[in-house]
């Protein structure tokens, strides 16, 4: 095991699959020479050669495009879009082909393919950057997506993406790319798809969280174990396939719940995340399932009012304590 940044696990993941397997191949705006806006490309060129490490045009549409048709010649392109709100620009590409070729083949082609894109806000860029889209890409059937919460899950999840022989959407929250932890140095380390991760265990409250939120939640789990408040936190890992079973499980046991995510809360995923810990544990639940969201409004530059506008450590605290003591 090594300590590392999100980024550099990132980074090793797309290193090792690159030595492994010659048929990975990565390209994007500014990805080669660059290295990468958040620097996650960082050596590829230099070690991988232009042939197999790519600039391209300032043209979404175009970067997911030439990776469907990558994949379909025989290729494991990983795109990399400079950031998820560019991903806007590309979603003919995403959902009308990238999605439903394969079914519409008959299954007669792969589309080994991974769009690689960061998001989320809380770094000050304004409205058109700062967006959470990840229920537009779960929303469309044949997509699988990724959001890890660690580097671990970084580094695993981002080669179980390029071996798959599906179209991946992988999301990378741009404020967790200098978090460190302990990232295994096995070169054959997989993180499965569609298996949801018991981060903390507790018995009064289950939290259900994704990529930044779950930091967010084990902060309030710890500041609220100092008020005698035991909660469990689950990291969904992968948004498609959804682990529903673990977070089921978990509210079961608990007896409560709360789901937090960073997109709106209109239509958001946490809505039909309390949906089925409804269906599955009513009989079982002691109170009703407590959303947490980000603001139904374009996101402001300020900082003060940005902050207002993601779900904070307090946020998560105010609403376990909610569901545990009501109003």
């Amino acid at each position: 095991m090594s300590e590392m940044t999100y980024r550099d696990a990132l980074n090793l993941a797309l290193k090792e699959e690159m030595r492994r397997d010659p048929s990975v191949v990565t390209f994007g705006e500014d990805v080669a020479l660059y290295e990468g806006s958040f620097k996650v490309t960082r050596g590829l060129l230099a070690e991988f050669g232009e042939e197999r490490v790519k600039d391209t045009p300032i043209s979404e549409n175009t970067i997911v495009g030439v990776a469907v048709g990558a994949a379909m010649g025989g290729l494991r392109p990983v795109a990399e879009l400079m950031t998820v709100n560019f991903a806007l620009l590309a979603m003919d590409q995403i959902v009308d082909h990238m999605a439903k070729i394969r079914s519409m083949f008959g299954g007669q082609t792969f589309l080994p393919m991974t769009v690689r894109m960061p998001g989320g806000g809380g770094s000050q860029l304004g409205a058109q950057h700062s967006q959470s889209l990840e229920t537009y890409f779960m929303h469309c059937p044949g997509l699988r997506v990724a959001y890890p919460a660690f580097p671990a899950d970084a580094k695993g999840l981002l080669k179980s993406a390029i071996r798959d022989n599906n179209p991946v959407i992988f999301l990378e929250h741009e404020l967790l790319y200098n978090s460190k932890g302990e990232v295994p140095d096995d070169p054959e380390f997989l993180v499965p798809f569609g298996r949801a991760n018991v981060v903390r265990e507790g018995t009064d409250v289950t939290i259900v969280a994704y990529a930044r939120m779950t930091i967010l939640a084990l902060q309030a789990a710890a500041e609220l174990e100092q008020a005698g408040i035991s909660c469990e936190v689950v990291d969904l890992r992968t948004l498609n396939p959804l682990d529903t079973e673990t977070f089921i499980a978990s509210a079961r046991k608990t007896g409560r719940a709360v789901v937090v995510e960073e997109c709106w809360r209109t239509a958001g995923l946490g809505g039909d995340l309390a949906h089925r810990i409804h269906e599955a544990c009513f009989e079982t639940l002691l109170a009703p399932v407590k959303r947490v969201a980000g603001l139904d409004v374009p996101m402001p530059y300020s900082r003060k009012i940005e902050k207002l506008c993601i779900p904070q450590t307090e946020t998560i605290v105010a609403a376990v304590e909610e569901v545990l003591h009501g109003n």
